[in-house]
């Protein structure tokens, strides 16, 4: 379970910010060079990224299992969990990548620089069941949430391949299947603009709904993918649009508060064990884990374009606090 928030302020800066709701915090914030080589949980093949990358992510096998992230070329990209709405595939193609599906987020940001460079070479790549796979590979189930600084905001979901890379100008994204089905939830609480009913809403729109709630309900706090998915949406199109990167991310944090899962281990197995923000202009990673209560940041500077090794960020999950005396 997660949820993903896109906000897009006034001078144009992309914001791509989320929940990760697991059981224990796994992730870290981390680097990855260019050039860097790693195998495939599925096959062991070798793949060589082309961009590094900044994010939130760990160690894995022989490959780095990277959550959320944002490249070189300002692509960000997040997985997410996807119940009951993946087909992978159990038969490899010859010619085909053939990749674990936890792998898509590193592979994309490791190997394109926009979402149209993605949509260019999704056919190319299969998202794997563990039938055949070389290696225990698992059974998870992802989408993925992706934007550019173009402002193109997808989401690519494995549902049947090639596949399917839907556009999502909304900007908002959880754990359902059925897309259409939470948009048509969502139209009782908001009233769509003539634009977005038509899908020629334009490229960097910051609103999908006229503005005007009078006579429509409060979304309840309910804690499932749509009533995460209707919450989050709902005080996304009611909030002040941000002026800058600072503003965003201010308002991102206030955002997510409305989808955070507090730790409740009596009622559900996951919380929102971090909370996380990419900024595709400024390259920048934002990184808050659950008892810390504070962000920590890091950029994606020119020198470390240089490095050659991939490097970990230790964060401590502790209360952090500013003393006044």
């Amino acid at each position: 379970m997660c949820t993903s928030i896109l906000q897009i302020a006034k001078d144009g800066s992309h914001i791509l910010a989320r929940t990760m709701d697991w059981h224990a915090l796994y992730v870290q914030p981390l680097f990855v060079p260019r050039d860097y080589q790693w195998e495939s949980v599925y096959d062991n093949h070798v793949h060589t990224n082309k961009y590094a990358m900044i994010g939130g992510g760990g160690a894995h096998h022989h490959e780095i299992d990277v959550s959320d992230g944002v490249n070189e070329m300002g692509l960000s990209v997040q997985k997410l969990t996807f119940a009951n709405g993946s087909n992978l595939v159990d038969e490899p193609t010859y010619g085909q990548v053939h990749l674990a599906p936890y792998e898509f987020s590193f592979y994309l940001l490791g190997h394109y620089a926009s979402v149209a460079d993605i949509e260019e070479h999704i056919d190319e790549i299969q998202l794997m069941s563990g039938k055949y796979a070389v290696n225990e590979i698992g059974d998870s189930e992802l989408h993925f949430a992706v934007v550019d600084r173009t402002g193109r905001t997808v989401v690519i979901e494995p549902t049947h391949f090639p596949m399917r890379v839907r556009e999502n100008p909304l900007g908002v994204v959880t754990n359902s299947k059925d897309f259409e089905l939470q948009l048509e939830r969502l139209g009782q609480y908001v009233n769509y603009t003539d634009d977005f009913e038509a899908g020629t809403l334009p490229l960097n729109a910051t609103r999908v709904s006229t503005g005007r709630f009078s006579g429509k309900p409060v979304p309840s706090g309910s804690f499932t993918p749509g009533g995460r998915f209707v919450r989050a949406a709902y005080y996304k199109e009611r909030a002040d649009l941000p002026a800058d990167e600072p503003e965003a991310i201010v308002s991102a944090w206030h955002l997510l508060n409305s989808v955070t899962v507090p730790k409740s281990h009596q009622y559900r197995p996951t919380y929102s064990v971090y909370r996380a923000a990419t900024c595709c202009e400024s390259l920048t990673y934002y990184f808050q884990p659950y008892n810390r209560l504070g962000l920590v940041q890091l950029k994606l500077t020119p020198e470390m374009l240089t490095w050659t090794e991939p490097k970990f960020y230790k964060v401590a999950n502790q209360l952090t606090v500013t003393p006044l005396n």
